[in-house]
């Protein structure tokens, strides 16, 4: 491999016009494509094959009207209502104030038109709640079933609390959340405004009226600057510092803006480009920094820049290749999980390591030959231009640190683990929830009219289940079947209310809401759906009748047991491929071994601290502690590991070359350490810096994988990589290169330290390599 990258690092380097210009033609055609082909981020949620989504397709199927008004998909707002204390919102005047807000919602031109006018026009709550009984109590009487029945169920369903303070109207809305602008969050707002001015609360929550803004932006910015520091410190030169910026700006432009022309042929959610940029940007700089760090440490052995940067693509380009992959792997096997969503972030980020590998390949070299000898030039004062991967006349600090590791190398290596293995800790009380107005910042409207329906409604009300009753194939007749289904439903523990709030048009189907005591994300509630679900074989086998259960909960309860079930395959894609390509590189079992085992102490002491600051709410860093998303775990196991073998490729492959050049296993984990710990560490501040500058996103998702990442880059490159790691390998010694007769023979050679490089003769004429094969 290193004699191909050889040849297309030399090749970009002398033509370099040809190749800048595919990349800037790749950069305006992106452009163009985004401009024109690109559609609206989605947040709809669905996960093909579980319960809850089966549930929800069956009432999409009997219900086709009701199928736009999907309360888990379509677009909406709810105003919530409070009096002043000490009143009630049936006074003239409160009545008054919310009729006002409720005129000038019917202004805003995405209401649904039958909201505004018609037998499902939107009313004020007090207005709502006495329709809504009198026309239930109505129906009872003249089917003569139970008055009481039907008040208890008219309680259970009308927007207008039991002390009648508090009340609410759902406003629904034309178009998805794609939709969604400034516009029409403003137009929400004032119209909230017109019933505050009046002397109410009144809060607004919804998707419609979501005030979240657009991910992305400043936060790069910070992540830039900061590797733009530690660049220029790096190589002190403000040219060499540049050049990694340079290629990764360009590189997230073009995966950003193909992820944009993405959504114009597929559902997206908007978290989706935030984590392929942050994700990308962070390996792009890195990969690029390691190639022009070669580069110029190839500058010390020949004065022929061509050939310098041909050798630099050969060596440093063959480990960003293969790092890149473990990457891509990692994050293309979230397919193995089953959830489209997680599934495309996984692909989109996949998506922007791939072309940072393409562009620290053929882009950089090319821009090193356009700057040629200016590419190390402006000098930064104070600060001494150096090869990063020099050998000293002196011990430097990495020998220093690296002689003592080796010295004794037991301590380093229990105190190592030690550290991390307390620092997971806290990961023994991991919780997991899907983001919900439940566990939104206090501050924010939206949580705060979580808060009054919660307090004035029950906790039920705010996480309501649907069972989707289907008695087509009963043998009792539906009516009686779905009475049995009621029954059974009533008899669990915690339901306040179940009733029927719909019948398909064949009298087959029907949909009953079922307000749970207590909160969605309860453990009660949790039990409630399975006890539900777990009752309905039963009645399947007695009367032929079948039900589904769907809800907040249902969905929670359902993405748990998805990505449980899916965990270990999971695992076993992503460390079973990158473990055979660890093996090609380093032709050895046991570093490919210790490096996985490196992964999974990086990654539990991850789990701890994220644990600990997001869930937990130590240090006070965060001021509305809550679960963990429960998707971010699988997520994140994928980017650890494919990011940890990043500096496991970086750091040992120089232990390597210098093993393969004749040094003894400790005198080369020492070398290899000295060459590639100035790198690494810069590489790794850097990458710490893109995560960690994501923290400043206002989504809650966004924010706790921008730290998870910082945290789980700064475990495993300065304690596995840099302590743990060159502990083990010197406590193997030459064992850690063992690899078996026959293994050795079927496993190709990629020479990702340039062997045949070292060894190629020169074609004196061409003055250059001729690769040997």
């Amino acid at each position: 491999m290193a004699t191909y990258l050889y040849r297309i690092g030399k090749f970009a380097y002398r033509k370099k016009a040809i190749v800048l210009s595919l990349w800037l033609a790749a950069l305006v055609l992106a452009g163009i494509g985004a401009a024109t082909l690109s559609g609206p981020t989605s947040e709809s949620f669905s996960i093909p094959g579980t319960p809850a989504q089966k549930a929800q397709d069956l009432m999409a199927e009997r219900f086709p009207a009701a199928q736009a008004d999907d309360p888990f998909n379509s677009l909406s707002a709810r105003y919530v209502f409070a009096a002043p204390a000490g009143q009630t919102l049936e006074s003239q005047q409160n009545q008054a104030a919310m009729d006002a807000v409720i005129a000038k919602i019917r202004e805003i031109p995405q209401v649904k038109d039958a909201a505004k006018a018609g037998d499902q026009a939107i009313v004020n709550p007090v207005v709502a709640a006495r329709n809504m009984t009198d026309g239930m109590v109505k129906q009872a009487e003249s089917k003569g079933t139970s008055v009481d029945q039907a008040v208890a169920n008219a309680k259970a369903l009308e927007p207008l609390s039991p002390d009648q303070s508090v009340g609410y109207v759902t406003v629904p809305f034309n178009g998805g959340q794609g939709d969604v602008d400034d516009e029409l969050r403003s137009a929400i707002d004032n119209a909230a405004q017109v019933g505050r001015d009046a002397g109410l609360t009144v809060e607004v929550s919804g998707n419609a009226a979501s005030t979240q803004s657009p991910p992305g932006g400043a936060t790069e910015l910070v992540g830039i600057g900061v590797a733009a520091v530690v660049l220029m410190i790096t190589f002190g030169s403000l040219v060499a510092a540049g050049l990694p910026l340079i290629t990764a700006i360009v590189g997230i432009a073009i995966g950003s803006m193909g992820i944009t022309i993405a959504t114009g042929f597929m559902d997206l959610s908007s978290m989706t480009p935030t984590l392929a940029i942050m994700i990308g940007l962070a390996v792009a700089i890195d990969y690029s920094l390691f190639i022009v760090s070669r580069y110029r440490h190839e500058l010390e052995n020949t004065d022929d820049r061509a050939e310098a940067a041909g050798r630099a693509v050969g060596t440093a380009g063959s480990a960003v290749v293969f790092a890149g992959l473990t990457v891509i792997i990692a994050l293309v096997a979230l397919r193995v999980v089953g959830i489209p969503f997680l599934s495309d972030m996984g692909a989109a980020a996949a998506f922007t390591v791939l072309i940072a590998v393409l562009i620290a390949l053929t882009l950089l070299p090319a821009i090193l030959g356009l700057f040629g000898t200016k590419a190390f030039a402006g000098k930064v004062p104070f600060l001494k231009s150096r090869d990063a991967e020099g050998d000293s006349t002196k011990p430097t600090r990495a020998v220093r640190f690296a002689t003592f590791v080796t010295r004794v190398p037991a301590v380093p290596l229990i105190a190592g683990v030690l550290l991390l293995g307390l620092l997971a800790i806290p990961a023994t009380s991991l919780a997991l929830s899907l983001p919900n107005q439940g566990t939104a910042d206090p501050a924010t409207s939206a949580r705060k009219a979580y808060d009054l329906v919660n307090n004035s409604f029950g906790p039920g009300k705010n996480g309501p289940l649907m069972v989707i009753v289907d008695a087509k194939n009963s043998s009792v007749g539906p009516q009686d079947a779905f009475g049995q289904v009621l029954s059974t439903i009533d008899a669990q523990s915690d339901v306040a209310n179940a009733q029927i709030v719909a019948v398909n048009q064949a009298g087959d189907t029907a949909q009953v809401l079922v307000t749970p005591k207590s909160s969605p994300s309860s453990d009660s509630t949790k039990d409630l759906v399975q006890n539900l679900r777990d009752a309905e074989s039963g009645l399947n086998s007695k009367i032929g009748v079948s039900y589904g259960v769907t809800g907040q909960t249902a969905l929670e309860n359902d993405v748990s047991d998805r990505l449980q079930s899916a965990l270990i395959p999971y695992l076993a894609v992503v460390v079973g491929l990158a473990f055979v390509l660890l093996m090609l590189v380093f032709r050895s079992i046991l570093v490919p071994l210790t490096a996985t085992l490196g992964f999974l102490l990086s990654v539990v002491a991850t789990f701890g601290a994220t644990v600990a600051i997001f869930q937990e709410g130590w240090l006070g860093i965060i001021s509305n502690p809550q679960p963990i998303v429960s998707f971010m775990p699988i997520f994140l196991i994928g980017v650890v590991f494919g990011l940890a073998m990043d500096y496991q490729v970086f750091l040992v492959s120089r232990m390597r070359e210098e093993y393969m050049k004749g040094a003894t296993a400790k005198e080369a984990v020492v070398a290899g350490f000295n060459h590639g710990a100035r790198v690494v560490t810069a590489a790794a501040i850097i990458m710490m810096s893109v995560f960690a500058a994501f923290m400043a996103e206002p989504d809650s998702f966004i924010k706790a994988m921008g730290f998870a990442l910082a945290a789980a880059v700064f475990f495993d490159a300065f304690v596995v990589r840099m302590v743990i790691i060159p502990s083990v390998m010197a406590l193997l010694g030459d064992k850690a290169w063992w690899l078996p007769a026959w293994l050795d023979r079927i496993l190709p050679n990629v020479d990702i330290e340039g062997q045949k490089l070292e060894s190629a003769p020169v074609d004196l004429e061409k003055k250059e390599l001729v690769p040997v094969s």
